[in-house]
C-alpha cells in the first residue's frame, strides 16, 4: 500500500475519532410543569348575609346582589361563585336545579363524584361534586338547612379547560370549597 494512502487513512481515523469523542446526546426525558402553593390559611368571613363560613385568606371576595359573593384566586385565575336562595316552599326546585348544573358537564366530564354533606347540629346538608375532566367546573356544592337557606358554589377557571394541567390548583380549590361547605353555619 502506498505511503500516502496509509497517512490518509490515518489522518480519516484520528479525525473521526477526535469527532466522535463528544458526549452522548440524550433527549430530555418529559416534563410537568410544578405548581406549588403554600397552605392555605382559613378565616371567618361575616357579612349581612344569613350565613357565615371560612374562606382562604389569600382569596379576594367581592359580594353581589343578593347574598351571592365571588371569590377571587387570581395566582390561579379562578373565581368561585356563591349564589343564596330563600327556601320558600320551592326545595325540590332548588335541589333539582342545582343538581341539574352539575350534570350539564356530563358531557366533558370523565366522571362525576357525589360526596354528601351532613351536619345535624349546625343544620347544613348538602352534596359536593368532583368533576373529573375538560369539564368547565371542577368542583360544585350546595347546601341547605332544607327549610330557610340554599347556597349553591361552583369553581370556574379563566382558561381552557384542560384539566391535566389545572389539577394543581383545581385540587387546592376543591379543598377549600369543601372547607367553606364543612364550616357554613346559618344566622
Amino acid at each position: 500500500m502506498p505511503k500516502q494512502t496509509i497517512l490518509f487513512a490515518t489522518l480519516i481515523m484520528l479525525a473521526l475519532t477526535v469527532l466522535s469523542c463528544k458526549k452522548e446526546v440524550l433527549p430530555k426525558p418529559s416534563s410537568h410543569l410544578r405548581l406549588d402553593y403554600k397552605e392555605a390559611n382559613y378565616e371567618p368571613f361575616e357579612s349581612e348575609s344569613p350565613f357565615t363560613f371560612e374562606m382562604n385568606a389569600d382569596a379576594i371576595i367581592k359580594g353581589e346582589k343578593e347574598c351571592g359573593y365571588t371569590i377571587h384566586y387570581p395566582k390561579m385565575k379562578a373565581t368561585i361563585y356563591l349564589s343564596y336562595k330563600l327556601v320558600n316552599g320551592n326545595i325540590k326546585k332548588l335541589l333539582r336545579d342545582a343538581q341539574k348544573l352539575t350534570y350539564e358537564h356530563v358531557i366533558k366530564a370523565d366522571d362525576i363524584v357525589e360526596q354528601p354533606y351532613l351536619n345535624p347540629q349546625q343544620k347544613v346538608y348538602g352534596m359536593f361534586y368532583q368533576v373529573d375532566g375538560n369539564a368547565a367546573t371542577n368542583s360544585q356544592f350546595y347546601a341547605t338547612d332544607s327549610t330557610k337557606h340554599f347556597v349553591t358554589g361552583s369553581v370556574y377557571f379563566y382558561a381552557k379547560p384542560n384539566f391535566d394541567s389545572i389539577m394543581p390548583a383545581a385540587s387546592y380549590i376543591k379543598n377549600d370549597m369543601q372547607r367553606l361547605m364543612e364550616t357554613l353555619k346559618w344566622k
